[in-house]
């Protein structure tokens, strides 16, 4: 069985709410452990791929949206990640936002916010680009 490295499971643990971490952990230590071992290595290599803030200006709405969270009728999408210029980890991204109000918006993530509301990451999100998303809303 293929295990994640340290600095995946460290990168999953900062992009996952607790209640998600503690069922994927679990669920590496069951039958279908290859698929959360698996989960973890493809969301910490899609994190470290991310264009971090700023690179994808030139794109507009062909800029892919790489990771999505979800909670109770509200969505995140994340374009960007921060480029963590300060050194004190990562805090937010550059995506889009739906509150669950009919307007989904393009602007800055706090990532600590959304995990404290309970919102899940999609394991099985595909990347869609932003005009897509825009789009649904």
């Amino acid at each position: 069985m293929n295990t994640p490295t340290v600095e995946d499971l460290a990168t999953f643990i900062t992009l996952t709410p607790r209640g998600q971490l503690a069922a994927v952990v679990e669920g590496m230590r069951g039958e279908e452990g290859q698929f959360f071992a698996d989960t973890v290595t493809k969301i910490a290599g899609i994190w470290r791929d991310t264009p971090k803030t700023y690179e994808t200006d030139a794109q507009g709405c062909a800029a892919l949206a790489r990771l999505h969270w979800f909670t109770g009728g509200c969505d995140w999408w994340l374009v960007e990640k921060d480029s963590d210029p300060d050194g004190e980890g990562q805090i937010q991204a550059f995506g889009i936002a739906d509150l669950g109000q009919g307007c989904r918006e393009l602007g800055y993530i706090s990532l600590p916010e959304i995990l404290e509301a309970g919102a899940e990451l999609d394991f099985h999100f595909t990347p869609v680009t932003v005009g897509e998303i825009l789009k649904g809303g």
